[in-house]
């Protein structure tokens, strides 16, 4: 039997599962994060902002949290209708990502490249102009980074399943 008459097998990519799980509860995280804004839609946040406060046991005379207080009571019920709206958007980006790269599909691995490359120069311009450093952002930027480079370097081999001539190729290893 020939190599092209034999079924392809799907190879191993333990990165890519990384990747997938990463997309899937970032996704999940900005639902929640969308249905939190419209929920808090309607509500005093001011009120609710204290309520918060207290219960974290945060000193009011904390800075950061006095300028936050009065961002805060700035918000609209309108801001947050189009702030959940806009999540929810976004969180489906990386949902449907997620579960496009499940089933190995090609779309998904330009739509995951596609996004994660679009964050990387606003990450470092970011970096670039805040007064302190932000281990967060850096760890951000990585990951992102990571991502476009794996599905750049791997797409031929983990997402040409479709493909019989494909599995003969040699590729990268398995990262």
């Amino acid at each position: 039997m020939s190599a092209a008459d034999q079924p392809f097998v799907k190879q191993r990519a333990p990165t890519l599962y990384g990747i997938i799980i990463f997309k899937l509860v970032k996704g999940a995280l900005f639902v929640t994060l969308a249905i939190t804004a419209y929920a808090l839609s309607d509500n005093n946040l001011p009120e609710e902002f204290q309520k918060l406060m207290h219960f974290l046991q945060v000193h009011p005379a904390n800075k950061f949290f006095d300028h936050l207080a009065a961002s805060v009571g700035k918000l609209t019920e309108n801001d947050l209708l189009w702030t959940a709206l806009g999540t929810l958007i976004y969180s489906s980006f990386s949902l449907v990502e997620g579960v496009g790269l499940i089933f190995r599909q090609g779309w998904a691995a330009w739509l995951a490249i596609g996004e994660s490359a679009f964050f990387i120069p606003i990450e470092v311009y970011e970096l670039s102009r805040t007064d302190h450093f932000s281990w967060g952002l850096v760890a951000i930027l990585i990951v992102n980074i990571l991502i476009v480079w794996y599905l750049l370097v791997n797409r031929n081999r983990i997402f040409r399943h479709h493909h019989p001539h494909a599995a003969t190729r040699d590729g990268p290893p398995d990262i």
